[in-house]
């Protein structure tokens, strides 16, 4: 939650979100296992560092903020700030926003628990997966015009209440190919935003106690397509984010560019990633990052969307369709909340948060 914005358009799904996050948490811990082992679940805390007087400026109006929307947030000036974590470097203008509450999960952990309890439904009927069979077209009633069916490569899946589309920075594409040869007029501007991230495995020189951040990724995750700031016709953004993960890995992150969707390792971004966070974390000019053999890099196509908002709820004209996509870096820590309002939607019961900003209608057609 540190870099979110209360009374945003997003912030009520946000904190529904949060919400569910938490009670999933708990829900597990209620069977009797670890919600870290299986999760990767764990309070961290965040931190949201500024270095000059402008972010710290910044920094004090967010606690403001945070505080007066409900959530326990502090600001820390420098000295505060190296008690939480020693191996900052702290200047004269340093100071950061504090949210103890954060927490963290592992998504690769969190997405395998889930499936794992989806194919405890598989025997009675209510799930089934279909890998490696993409989708090939809608098929419709001649007589409604409403969707019957998602016709695959293999197989003719009919649905009962609802077709849900929600394939991450493929919708917008996907979406062209179903309606390509019919009368409905729709065009999701979902875009993929290619990120790098660095993993160091057992970095053990470098020991973080909480989730940290600069300043400088809120304007970096906000970044639109404005191509007056295009950098090598890609509008690269490198900013620190570092953490440590479940099991005792440095995550070192991010950067975010337009490139299509090319998921190729950029080692001129994973340098740039390196050098970045040791301006925050000097220990880490003690070590060449060519010579570190533990270290993988993660890629992926963030879908974004050019007014930085999800589009949630039914394609106009087609009832029982749904769209959820266009989550951008936000698609994890919103992934509940976007759940239930799907599920509201379909069952037609009343929704816990507004759907009005993330409608379809006026945006995508």
């Amino acid at each position: 939650m540190i870099h979110k914005t209360p009374g945003s358009e997003k912030w009520d799904l946000t904190m529904r979100s949060h919400k569910l996050w938490k009670k999933f948490a708990e829900s597990v811990s209620d069977q009797c296992l670890d919600p870290l082992q299986v999760l990767g679940w764990k309070k961290t805390g965040s931190l949201l560092i500024g270095r000059n007087p402008e972010e710290l400026v910044l920094l004090q109006e967010m606690v403001k903020q945070l505080c007066e929307a409900g959530l326990r947030a502090e600001y820390l000036p420098g000295s505060d700030l190296l008690q939480k974590e020693p191996e900052l470097m702290i200047g004269e203008h340093s100071g950061a926003a504090f949210l103890p509450d954060d927490c963290q999960l592992d998504a690769r952990h969190t997405a395998a628990y889930i499936e794992k309890v989806n194919r405890d439904f598989a025997s009675k009927g209510r799930y089934a997966e279909f890998f490696h069979d993409p989708v090939k077209c809608l098929l419709r009633s001649h007589s409604t015009g409403e969707v019957e069916a998602v016709q695959t490569s293999k197989n003719t899946l009919y649905c009962k209440k609802a077709v849900v589309v929600a394939a991450g920075c493929w919708s917008g594409s996907l979406m062209h190919d179903l309606f390509r040869e019919t009368d409905i007029v729709l065009d999701v501007p979902v875009k993929p935003r290619k990120g790098h991230l660095l993993v160091l495995e057992n970095f053990n020189p470098l020991k973080l106690n909480h989730g940290t951040m600069e300043v400088g990724y809120t304007y970096h995750h906000n970044l639109t397509m404005d191509p007056g700031q295009q950098e090598n016709g890609q509008m690269l953004s490198i900013s620190m984010g570092a953490t440590t993960d479940m099991t005792g890995n440095l995550v070192l992150g991010s950067s975010r560019q337009f490139a299509g969707f090319d998921t190729e390792v950029d080692e001129s971004i994973i340098d740039g990633i390196w050098m970045r966070a040791a301006e925050f974390f000097p220990k880490l000019r003690d070590f060449s990052l060519t010579n570190l053999r533990s270290r993988k890099v993660r890629i992926g196509l963030r879908p974004y969307m050019p007014d930085g908002k999800p589009v949630i709820g039914p394609v106009p004209s087609l009832s029982n369709v749904f769209l959820a996509t266009g989550h951008e870096g936000e698609g994890l820590s919103l992934a509940l909340g976007t759940a239930e309002m799907v599920a509201d939607m379909v069952l037609q019961n009343p929704l816990k948060v507004d759907g009005a900003p993330f409608a379809v209608q006026g945006r995508c057609c």
